[in-house]
């Protein structure tokens, strides 16, 4: 599939607590092999899933299992450690979303595994929809907790509309565009250009120059380092390292790849109900991980 990977990038790694925003499709799935990715591990963090097309089915180590959905929010915890499964389903034709990441903060990095699945109502004005699935915008709430003040929502704007949207000054905006063509405070974005907004603005003034559909992220600065790499988010690269080690005793026998996620040993990312074998970790880079800031 066609994923632009549009945070982190060169000059930023985090916008509020968002630490990872992976852009696809759309694609025509049925004739590609659709999504297909087995067991694989996460710690230190949550993942948010939300598609514009398609459909794909999770399933995780903490016995959670639900399909995702166009306009649904599914936010998995991984905390201390978990493992999932992402397949689309067989009756998907076009794949297209989003894949977003939030880095949990120290206190709360080890947290038990969690999920939680929330389909927001829209919320409609004079030329705009907004589905507000974390947060606050636009007169709309999510009742989903987070450990850090968060923002998400997925904004529709008609041809020529001009939104001025009051936000929090504290927070630190992304706006990342899907379809359509917008101005973010007068500097044009074309899809899949994610723009950002540093904290101490009251309010963002968003242009569509056609019919367009976009993603709006913040949070205040997260302000803790972060160790990234693979599906892992930890403080330290002893702690990485440690990470991807826990997850290959899980995987192998004898150093030979188990041949299914049921067949995965018990420990601190637990065994996934899947029969796909899991996928083992890359060789660490023969460098220390730097922290990301």
């Amino acid at each position: 599939m066609r994923v632009r990977r549009t945070l982190p990038q060169r000059h930023r790694s985090l916008i509020g607590a968002w630490c990872f925003v992976d852009h696809y499709g759309p694609d025509e799935v049925d004739q590609t092999g659709g999504m297909v990715v087995p067991s694989h591990p996460h710690t230190g963090l949550q993942t948010a899933s939300w598609l514009f097309e398609g459909e794909i089915e999770h399933r995780d180590s903490a016995g959670n299992r639900a399909v995702v959905r166009p306009g649904e929010l599914n936010l998995m915890t991984a905390g201390r450690g978990i493992s999932h499964t992402e397949v689309s389903t067989p009756d998907t034709a076009v794949l297209h979303g989003a894949q977003l990441w939030v880095a949990l903060p120290d206190g709360s990095r080890d947290t038990e595994p969690g999920f939680v699945h929330y389909a927001p109502q829209p919320a409609r004005g004079p030329g705009w929809e907004v589905r507000v699935f974390l947060g606050s915008l636009l007169g709309a709430d999510s009742p989903v907790p987070t450990y850090t003040p968060l923002l998400g929502a997925e904004l529709m704007l008609a041809t020529g509309k001009t939104l001025e949207i009051e936000v929090d000054e504290s927070f630190e905006h992304g706006i990342l565009l899907d379809v359509g063509v917008i101005a973010v405070d007068g500097t044009e974005l074309k899809p899949s250009d994610l723009a950002y907004v540093p904290s101490g603005r009251a309010t963002l003034t968003i242009t569509a120059h056609e019919e367009s559909r976009l993603l709006v992220l913040g949070g205040p600065p997260f302000g803790e380092p972060i160790v990234m790499w693979w599906n892992f988010i930890g403080r330290t690269h002893e702690e990485v390292e440690g990470y991807r080690q826990d997850w290959q005793d899980q995987i192998t026998v004898d150093g030979e790849l188990v041949a299914a996620a049921t067949s995965v040993a018990d420990g601190r990312f637990g065994v996934v109900d899947h029969d796909l074998p899991p996928i083992p970790a890359p060789v660490l880079p023969n460098v220390r991980l730097k922290q990301r800031r």
